[in-house]
């Protein structure tokens, strides 16, 4: 079967009056989507157009200030703020060193949760993370919170359709969610104006798999994200007119014993004519409970193998993940992922794939007009 990406209505679940038998057709095209690819795309999600074009403008006016403005968000020590681009290498959040030894070459602002979100919870802001907010873009906070918000709710309501499509209760990821660590990842794939001459590879952001539970994902029409496959391969992937990109997490995996997918996937910077050509995504992190511990469902369990899987706390599957992504420590632990990576470099390399081109490489303008990137 040609690889792709299913596309599911989840309106039944969204607006009041989906009868169960409409839900029950959702439910089984997510256990299917979520079984075979681990990705999917999303209609009827409800999000307002007007509220991701506030979003995507927020975006073009932080990543459009001078870098040493962008670079005075930097925040040390938890994630969010900005990250400027070659700061991080997310193949190192699975324990594998790039190739070519070149960090990914995207730079992201992130906001997220904060400890202070959910008081009387005796919660640490260590495990969380203040936001900080750029004076210089009028609107960016109101424009990103509310974003947030509407990427939030449709995070939770994933969650009740995964509920039901495992056969759980239909509140059964609201004890593992109540005080989520929850991240909105704003990305800028560009490189500045003017012939760039390359060393390597260039990477958009490593081979990596997303941490928590469920990841929303609005992109660009423009090419980059690829998507592993069972078969071995790397595709590319685009989200439709109006549809947000959904993945899971590793904690979706260990809680169904892989039966559900974690997949690997990657950007790579999106060429045309020679030229780059400008990308963004915002990526919404629902990763669950600092003190969570995942365990796998007794329904997954395989009697044979065991606990497939040893329970893990959110809090330390983080730590190690992050550890490796922004601090270049590799992460030991991700070994099922790790050899995933390094099965499918392998058959690239058997396939002969061209080396890249070291030549001069002129970033373009992107789809309607965009803006080539940072100046």
């Amino acid at each position: 079967m040609a690889f792709q990406v299913p596309v599911i209505d989840i309106t039944p679940y969204v607006e009041d009056g989906g009868s169960a038998a409409q839900r029950a057709r959702v439910t089984r095209k997510m256990d299917d989507a979520c079984a075979r690819v681990g990705f999917m795309q999303i209609l009827g999600h409800g999000v307002p157009d007007e509220t991701v074009d506030g979003l995507a403008a927020a975006m073009d006016g932080f990543f459009g200030l001078p870098l040493e403005t962008r670079k005075a968000y930097r925040v040390s020590g938890a994630n969010r703020g900005y990250s400027p681009p070659k700061s991080e290498s997310l193949s190192l959040s699975l324990g594998v060193e790039s190739a070519d030894r070149m960090n990914d070459f995207f730079e992201a602002f992130n906001i997220g949760t904060e400890a202070r979100s959910f008081p009387g919870l005796d919660l640490s802001e260590d495990d969380y993370g203040l936001n900080v907010w750029p004076a210089e873009v009028e609107g960016f906070e109101l424009a990103v919170l509310n974003y947030f918000a509407e990427a939030g709710r449709v995070a939770r309501t994933l969650t009740r359709v995964f509920a039901d499509a495992l056969g759980e209760p239909s509140g059964f990821f609201e004890s593992l969610t109540d005080h989520s660590i929850d991240v909105l990842r704003m990305n800028n794939y560009a490189l500045p104006e003017g012939a760039v001459t390359l060393d390597g590879d260039l990477t958009g952001m490593g081979e990596h798999t997303d941490f928590g539970l469920v990841t929303v994902l609005w992109a660009d029409q423009v090419a980059g994200l690829q998507v592993l496959g069972t078969d071995g391969a790397w595709h590319d992937v685009s989200p439709v007119d109006g549809a947000l990109l959904v993945n899971l997490g590793d904690l979706t995996a260990r809680l169904t014993n892989d039966r559900w997918m974690s997949t690997l996937h990657r950007v790579k910077p999106p060429m045309v004519d020679g030229g780059i050509v400008r990308r963004r995504s915002a990526a919404y992190f629902h990763d669950g409970n600092v003190d969570a511990v995942i365990s796998t469902l007794p329904s997954h369990l395989d009697a044979s193998d065991e606990l497939a899987y040893e329970p893990i706390l959110v809090r330390d599957h983080i730590k190690a993940k992050l550890a490796g992504s922004r601090q270049g420590k590799a992460n030991a632990a991700a070994v099922r992922e790790a050899a995933r990576v390094r099965a499918a470099a392998g058959r690239e390399a058997e396939k002969g794939r061209p080396a890249a081109d070291s030549g001069p490489l002129t970033p373009r303008r992107g789809r309607r007009g965009s803006p080539p990137g940072p100046r």
